[in-house]
């Protein structure tokens, strides 16, 4: 096999490669955003409750902020805004008809700031879940 020949072949081959690698690490992105997201679902809907029918009142938020952080210091995404957001996240979409399921396939799919933002500008359900679809 002559060298040019050669180098075509393996200018290919690694192009190959390099797709496989950026296809596989999207897929990693994808996972980790669907497990994530599912953390985040649990995380609020056990504040949630608590806050609701343990009496604890929102300030064990707070505490439940400094005691993740002190526990996953190197773990973002324990601050108390963002267990707040958690916690509404999931009263938003807990009073909906629709099956909690079907609404956690849903929101699985993009990441957390989006669905944040989602939330916060929405005025329904409906309206959240048509943004979604976008």
């Amino acid at each position: 096999m002559n060298l040019t020949k050669q180098n075509r072949e393996y200018i290919e081959w690694v192009g190959e490669l390099k797709n496989l690698i950026q296809t596989a690490q999207i897929k990693a992105s994808i996972s980790v955003n669907k497990e994530l997201l599912n953390l985040y679902w649990i995380i609020g809907k056990s504040i949630s409750e608590k806050v609701e029918k343990g009496n604890w009142g929102s300030s064990i938020v707070e505490e439940l902020s400094k005691d993740l952080k002190k526990e996953f210091p190197n773990q973002k995404g324990f601050s108390r805004s963002n267990l707040f957001s958690m916690k509404k996240w999931f009263e938003f979409y807990a009073k909906s008809e629709i099956e909690i399921e079907k609404i956690q396939q849903l929101v699985g799919q993009i990441p957390w700031g989006q669905n944040v933002v989602i939330i916060s500008k929405s005025k329904s359900i409906e309206e959240a879940i048509f943004c979604k679809l976008l």
